[in-house]
C-alpha cells in the first residue's frame, strides 16, 4: 500500500513480545494529530498511550541530528498537549524483554 510505512525489524520484535503477551494489540502507524501528519509507531487510542520506537541510536540517523530531533521534540510536544502519553524505546530495552514489561504496566495502570 502507497504511504503506508513498513515496519521495522525493531517494531516487528516489539510487536511479537505485545502478542506473546496476550496485551492488546496496538494500531500502528497511527495518525494521532488533527491537522498534522504526524504518526506514532505504537497507539492505543482507548488509553491514550503511544510507543514509539527509536531505531538508529548509534548510526546517526535523522532522529538524533538536529533538525530531525528538533522535529521529534515538536511532534511529542503536540501529542502530550492533546492529552498522549508517550513511552520511546530502543532496541536494547526490546530485546531485554524490558519494554513489553513497562507497556504491560502502563496499559494495566489506573491512570489510563
Amino acid at each position: 500500500m502507497k504511504g503506508v510505512k513498513k515496519q521495522s525489524l525493531l517494531e516487528e520484535t516489539l510487536k511479537l513480545h505485545i502478542k506473546g503477551l496476550k496485551l492488546p494489540m496496538p494500531i500502528t502507524e497511527y495518525k494521532f494529530h488533527p491537522t498534522r501528519k504526524w504518526r506514532f509507531d505504537f497507539a492505543w487510542p482507548d488509553k491514550k498511550l503511544a510507543v514509539e520506537v527509536e531505531g538508529g541510536g548509534w548510526i546517526n540517523g535523522r532522529h538524533n541530528r538536529g533538525k530531525g530531533f528538533a522535529n521529534d521534540m515538536e511532534k511529542y510536544h503536540e501529542a502530550m498537549d492533546l492529552g498522549w502519553n508517550i513511552y520511546r524505546c530502543n532496541s536494547e530495552l526490546i530485546h531485554s524483554g524490558r519494554a513489553v514489561e513497562l507497556i504491560q504496566k502502563l496499559l494495566s495502570a489506573s491512570c489510563y
